[in-house]
């Protein structure tokens, strides 16, 4: 398989940026990816084509608006291997999809009830079962993870019981990148009749996702994390489950009948999609969807692995360096502590060279206090990066260790 990065980075505009007066480098694409031309372009295209709000004018550019906004209902739901098309409810991201299913939860949970997640948790995915627990009187289990960051399995198996309601875990881990195996975790909690959601803000822009082979009920991601806008992802559930969920918010469009004195929820989607939605952010979302559907992702995958494996090259060489985060299936984040220095400096030092990358606890507290350490300097990478990128990487890294000894 071959891959043409400088083409492929040719469609991003921003790449061409520089910062000091030197080059970009962004390697913080754990934290949002960048934009494609045709994303920009699709965004641009609506509000000065057919801006109008959706399933609601009897006019020509409301008619123009919802076709594409449904367009990419349709689009989404190819791209996840979504049974139907209704399964798709758009939300603001992960997070707020998350935050559907825990309110939801919250009010179906009880006491002697059990919920599990795991150390690697993304606060988005830990406070928001935490929270739902507090209100039912459920309790929260977390599952341990060994010092590699991949997680404990036979732990994994003593915490289901049949007192175990729901399971919710990490595609990918945000800090560590590491792939769980989330087919096989999903078949274990489903022997114990329990509902599975999967966050899958980190698993998504790198393909292969299918809901329905997975077996999950809930997975979560953000449009954001592949190449669309921000402000707008999808919660993707089984119809089954999501027709009697309860409603996360109530207003207009989710409505089926509404008096002084009660109300009733319309069909899937609209029933969990009260108010005008982000209808630009949808729109955004299919065209990254159809651009990335359009390349060739087994060598985008491909690539993605041997910027890993070469980092990985490279931070062996460097004295000084420690790997946080050393699972055998991993994806494209590289944590790291230099020498003992403080992340932050490192990226400030980094930042100086044009070099992007984040720093500190990764919205993850808890998973940091369990490996002793106030958080990491990550580098991530995505599709249009380069082994000159990584090159560029080290020898920033190389000078930020002089300055900082």
């Amino acid at each position: 398989m071959s891959l043409d990065v400088a083409a492929l980075r040719a469609q991003f505009p921003v790449l061409n940026r520089t910062i000091d007066g030197k080059p970009l480098v962004y390697l913080d694409n754990a934290a949002t990816t960048q934009k494609p031309q045709a994303v920009i372009d699709a965004i641009v295209d609506f509000y000065t084509q057919c801006n109008a709000n959706v399933h609601r004018g009897a006019h020509h550019l409301s008619d123009e608006a919802t076709r594409r906004y449904e367009k990419a209902r349709d689009t989404v739901a190819a791209f996840i291997g979504a049974p139907h098309r209704e399964e798709v409810i758009w939300t603001s991201g992960t997070t707020e999809a998350i935050n559907l299913v825990a309110n939801g939860a919250g009010q179906l949970l009880k006491a002697g009830d059990e919920v599990i997640v795991t150390e690697m948790e993304h606060h988005a995915n830990l406070v928001t079962w935490q929270q739902a627990c507090k209100r039912s009187g459920a309790s929260l289990k977390v599952c341990p993870m060994f010092e590699s960051g991949e997680l404990d399995r036979d732990a994994f198996d003593a915490l289901l019981s049949d007192n175990t309601r729901l399971v919710a875990f990490p595609h990918v881990s945000n800090a560590l990148g590491t792939v769980n195996p989330i087919k096989l975790l999903t078949a274990k909690a489903k022997e114990k009749d329990a509902l599975v959601l999967i966050d899958g803000a980190q698993g998504i822009a790198h393909g292969g996702v299918d809901v329905d082979d997975i077996g999950c009920d809930f997975y979560a991601f953000s449009g954001h994390k592949i190449f669309a806008p921000t402000g707008v992802g999808v919660l993707w559930g089984k119809k089954s489950v999501l027709e009697t969920w309860p409603v996360w918010q109530t207003g207009g469009e989710m409505i089926q009948d509404v008096d002084y004195d009660h109300a009733t929820w319309g069909a899937l989607p609209n029933r969990l999609e009260a108010g005008t939605p982000n209808i630009a952010g949808v729109i955004g979302l299919g065209a990254a969807v159809q651009w990335l559907s359009q390349q060739d992702i087994p060598a985008l995958q491909a690539h993605e692995k041997a910027l890993l494996e070469y980092a990985n090259e490279q931070a062996a060489t460097m004295e000084g360096m420690k790997i946080v985060g050393t699972a055998k299936d991993k994806i494209g984040v590289m944590s790291f502590l230099l020498n003992g220095a403080h992340p932050a400096d490192i990226g400030f030092i980094l930042d100086k060279q044009g070099v992007a990358i984040r720093t500190g606890d990764n919205c993850a507290q808890p998973l940091m206090k369990r490996l002793g350490i106030p958080g990491t300097a990550r580098a991530s990478f995505s599709i249009y990066n380069t082994h000159e990128e990584i090159d560029q990487l080290f020898a920033a890294l190389k000078k930020a260790k002089m300055m900082l000894a």
